[in-house]
């Protein structure tokens, strides 16, 4: 439509410009060029516009790809990241798996390590409760120990005295001696025996038993006239012995058959 104006207004200028006898416009002719100015005017704001639009499209369009490359930029930049996040993750990872690994080994290490000190600990407390042990029933029978020997010590001071009295009793059997003298030996007597149960001391003093070292000592050895007899028996006790329990504390003085 633009070009089919531009065309009649160009046909128009030209025949005016053919005819040298228009040098004066009529009011027509006047009417036809305001008429022309103002079309032209429209023309121009047409192209104007056009033009216009033409670059707003066209930064439009360029504000579009602006953008679109930012967006591209921005998730490169973003995909950058997270490869450089992930990369150094996963470096650290193998790190870490190995100091674990290290850390566990360390520790089962160190466990074997207290095992074997609290068994070595265990063995050494069981030695030393064992030599402890020991050591109580060590001192506890050398503490019997020396109670015996203390008592025997003393039953072997007591026993001649005991034997004394006895020979004293024998002997008043054939002497006049004073009836209630004779009876205060008596009495001290019977109070050394009573002694001598109340501590278990046994008197040795059978006869016709084989002889034994261990609680006899001969005195004398003779011939018997019992062929019955045979030799190394006891025929007679000269003194008596005595023991207590298994200990002898006066050895039985004997005369023994050969």
């Amino acid at each position: 439509m633009v070009k089919t104006t531009e065309q009649s207004l160009d046909k128009h200028s030209y025949a005016e410009e053919k005819n040298p006898n228009t040098m004066q416009d009529s009011p027509q002719e006047y009417s036809k060029k305001n008429v022309k100015e103002s079309t032209q005017k429209e023309m121009n704001q047409t192209k104007e516009q056009t033009s216009n639009e033409a670059n707003s499209n066209e930064a439009n369009s360029n504000e579009a790809n602006s953008n679109e490359a930012i967006q591209q930029n921005l998730d490169e930049q973003a995909n950058n990241d997270v490869e450089q996040t992930t990369a150094p993750n996963a470096a650290e990872d193998e790190p870490n798996e190995a100091l674990v690994e290290e850390v566990a080994e360390e520790e089962l290490d160190l466990v074997a390590q207290l095992q074997h000190d609290l068994a070595n600990t265990k063995d050494a407390l069981l030695r030393k409760a064992a030599e402890l042990e020991n050591v109580r029933k060590r001192v506890q029978k050398e503490r019997i120990g020396l109670f015996e020997d203390a008592r025997i010590q003393a039953l072997q001071d007591i026993i001649p005295i005991a034997e004394d009295m006895n020979r004293t009793l024998e002997a008043s059997a054939s002497t006049e001696i004073d009836e209630n003298f004779l009876q205060g030996v008596q009495m001290v007597a019977s109070k050394f025996e009573q002694l001598f149960e109340r501590y278990g001391v046994e008197p040795i003093n059978q006869a016709q038993v084989p002889f034994d070292v261990d609680v006899h000592d001969a005195m004398l050895r003779q011939p018997t006239d019992d062929p019955a007899i045979p030799s190394n028996t006891v025929l007679q006790v000269l003194e008596s012995g005595y023991k207590l329990g298994n200990r002898v504390i006066k050895h039985a003085k004997v005369i023994v058959s050969e």
